[in-house]
């Protein structure tokens, strides 16, 4: 017998499994005697009240064990003598469609221009500790993308672009703690990552996938309208009638390839702003009202929005117990983003708050085309680097001081390793963009009595919300509007917003290609 039953229990009862399982027994009215599994279905914290407690869902089975669920990866046989589809970018939306290729028996060779995984970190620290930015290889650029060392937060409202449960099982079953299952917001975290996607990788390899780093794309062939391979560092020509591009939202060397081949991009609508820092015991006793917090609960995180000008302003890639990180992917540059370890523990909190940016916004930049976006970006991130002494040290200023358009005297010590230094950021933004921004934060003050502090500060700019430019699709094949065999995917394409949702999107191309092959496992 089974029963699915829901419970409010404090965090410290959900902290001790056998105290758990002791209120599922005397909520069910078993007996000591008797047998039980419990499955759980969803987790999450209820913090409105002044007390928290962890609302869980579960599926209880009573004197029978569950069905045991079968790995994803008992699918997969060996395709190194299979047909061959190419994916340009080795982060989730790539891996992912590589996994669900060979899951329907074709062979992905997938070229990154970045490095390995674990290669990349010698160059975070030449970007945090020396300010030298590796074009290839950085926040952004890199083996598992920019999520690897951005966080790792899972959650997507994109349930209708996929199935979330099997790429998160996959995960799992590559490392990933089994709480993101059923957790509500499902973080793996920067220093866990790593491994994850080193362990992706082998299962690739493992079954005829091939992955290649150092592999930048430099030109596709295009032959009447479709594609028939790619160029690699302007050399290698690799040929195949299908290919995934799948190289992230940063990559701004490929919209222009795609612009010189006369290859559709179009404009879209992305978002700007900056990163907001504050201590992490200031948000917990805001949200938990608790100073401090139960050593139960997580680091406590926040979620905040408003219009201002017609235009939303909200937070973006909320880090609880986190770290700012310089995201630039080229000298000359300065970008900001917001990263965590599995434990949270830094005691800062960061969030990017950013404004939507549409293209009525962009008339100074209508001469760039679907380009307008991106000269909009690179004006913004040079316009912060050029403020500073030409190295990745960022701007910041009291949050206070930011309403006050004023100078701040002194700042508040902040995780950014590159260092900050005291700067109006007003006058680093654009006047629309900083006007909204201030009259967001006067709004958020009034949500979270607390918030507008003179111990937060602002530093900037927080760019990469998003790509600025979408490479149309047609909604049924996943191949490009134009050109035949070319697959856009995953964030750089514009279509996703995170880990899940760019690890769904290259699964959907993944079998969109299957299907046109008459490969489909399904």
């Amino acid at each position: 017998m089974r029963k699915k039953i829901e419970i409010s229990i404090s965090p410290e009862e959900n902290s001790d499994k056998t105290k758990r399982n002791e209120i599922f027994r005397r909520i069910c009215g078993l007996r000591k005697d008797t047998d039980f599994t419990v499955r759980l279905l969803k987790r999450s914290i209820d913090a409105r009240s002044r007390n928290p407690v962890i609302n869980i869902s579960a599926e209880i089975y009573i004197d029978e064990a569950p069905d045991p669920e079968p790995d994803i990866s008992d699918k997969y046989k060996s395709v190194s003598d299979k047909l061959r589809v190419l994916i340009v970018g080795a982060g989730p939306a790539g891996y992912f469609a590589a996994l669900e290729l060979i899951e329907n028996g074709i062979k992905p060779v997938i070229f990154d221009r970045g490095k390995d995984v674990r290669s990349r970190r010698k160059d975070l620290r030449l970007i945090q500790q020396d300010g030298i930015v590796n074009p290839d290889s950085n926040y952004c650029f890199g083996e598992g993308g920019a999520g690897t060392y951005s966080d790792g937060k899972l959650y997507t409202r994109s349930h209708k672009r996929g199935d979330i449960y099997k790429a998160l099982k996959i995960l799992t079953e590559h490392g990933a703690d089994p709480d993101i299952l059923y957790d509500a917001h499902p973080h793996i975290g920067s220093n866990k990552l790593p491994v994850l996607v080193q362990n992706l990788r082998s299962t690739i390899l493992n079954y005829g996938g091939e992955v290649n780093f150092n592999s930048s794309v430099t030109d596709l062939i295009v032959r009447k309208n479709k594609i028939s391979g790619i160029v690699i560092n302007n050399s290698d020509e690799i040929l195949c009638d299908n290919v995934i591009l799948a190289t992230g939202h940063s990559a701004r060397d490929i919209y222009y390839l795609l612009k010189n081949k006369n290859i559709l991009t179009e404009v879209k609508p992305f978002a700007l702003g900056v990163r907001a820092e504050h201590p992490q015991e200031l948000i917990d006793e805001i949200q938990y009202r608790q100073n401090p917090r139960s050593k139960y609960l997580p680091a406590a995180p926040y979620k905040l929005a408003a219009q201002c000008g017609g235009r939303g302003v909200y937070s973006f890639c909320m880090c609880p117990g986190g770290l700012i990180v310089p995201a630039a992917t080229s000298p000359g540059e300065l970008v900001v983003n917001g990263m965590s370890m599995s434990r949270r523990d830094s005691k800062f909190a960061n969030s990017g708050i950013v404004v939507a940016i549409e293209t009525e916004d962009l008339k100074d930049h209508l001469s760039h085309g679907s380009f307008m976006g991106i000269e909009f970006q690179k004006e913004t991130e040079k316009n912060f680097f050029n403020n500073g002494e030409g190295d990745q040290q960022a701007p910041a200023q009291r949050l206070t001081d930011f309403l006050e358009k004023k100078t701040s005297g002194s700042l508040p010590g902040s995780s950014y390793i590159p260092g900050i230094y005291s700067a109006d950021i007003n006058e680093l933004l654009p006047a629309s963009i900083s006007e909204k921004l201030r009259a967001a934060f006067s709004e958020f003050g009034k949500k979270m009595k607390g918030y507008l502090t003179e111990e937060a500060i602002i530093t900037g700019p927080e760019s990469r919300t998003s790509s600025p430019v979408r490479i149309p699709r047609d909604r049924q094949t996943y191949e490009h509007v134009e050109i035949n065999g070319l697959y856009p995917s995953g964030e750089g394409a514009g279509y996703a917003g995170g880990i899940i949702s760019a690890a769904l999107d290259g699964q959907n191309s993944a079998n969109a290609i299957a299907v046109k092959l008459g490969k489909t496992n399904s």
